[in-house]
């Protein structure tokens, strides 16, 4: 009796099943891995972005903000700063007025309003037109004083003395007051007859006959 010995299949006979699941799977793998990578970089890049553009969105959208109230902003694009008195505070004799410039100002984060960043001297002889002085002097930059017995300026630091109309009146100072644009308006636009009174507020550097901004 002959025995017939079952066929033991060797590795290289046997067919297996070819899967298409496996790429697919890899696709999807490495899909999913690149929407996390790009998100993990673009999130904190732009939360960064808008971390450093808020303060510059934030001025923008409080003059869009005055505007649409339809307040007049402190200051224009010209630099020039809307001042808290108007013409008829100026005395018509002549007599300069101590006025302080305030003006609204942007740190990294915040935006603080009606902020002093100087003061000036406001002086008008009859009709004639408002004059602005920068009250620094121009030797050392102390603060000038008006010494009405006298009828001049005077700085008390190194006895600088200035004019009415701002000329000096000794050697100790390098140059004139710094005289200052002034530009009448209503209601912030320019008009020769209006009472708002604007100044192009600007600090210029001291001990020299040059007058340069800073």
């Amino acid at each position: 009796m002959t025995s017939t010995s079952p066929e033991i299949p060797t590795a290289g006979s046997v067919d297996l099943p070819i899967s298409v699941e496996t790429p697919r799977r890899s696709l999807l793998v490495q899909l999913i891995t690149g929407m996390l990578s790009f998100l993990i970089i673009a999130v904190p890049s732009t939360l960064s972005g808008l971390f450093f553009l808020d303060p510059i969105l934030r001025k923008r959208k409080a003059a869009s903000d005055d505007t649409a109230d339809g307040e007049v902003p402190r200051k224009d694009e010209a630099g020039f700063i809307r001042l808290d008195v108007t013409k008829e505070a100026v005395p018509q004799d002549g007599t300069p007025l101590s006025v302080t410039v305030n003006d609204d100002l942007v740190d990294a984060w915040n935006m603080f309003r009606d902020v002093p960043v100087g003061s000036i001297w406001l002086r008008k002889v009859g009709d004639g037109p408002i004059l602005a002085f920068n009250s620094i002097c121009p030797h050392l930059g102390c603060s000038v004083d008006y010494i009405r017995e006298e009828n001049e300026f005077y700085c008390p630091c190194h006895a600088s003395a200035f004019a009415l109309d701002g000329k000096k009146m000794n050697d100790i100072p390098p140059r004139d007051l710094d005289v200052l644009e002034v530009s009448m308006r209503t209601h912030g636009q320019q008009d020769a007859n209006g009472h708002e009174i604007w100044v192009k507020f600007q600090n210029f550097q001291r001990a020299t006959s040059d007058k340069i901004v800073i």
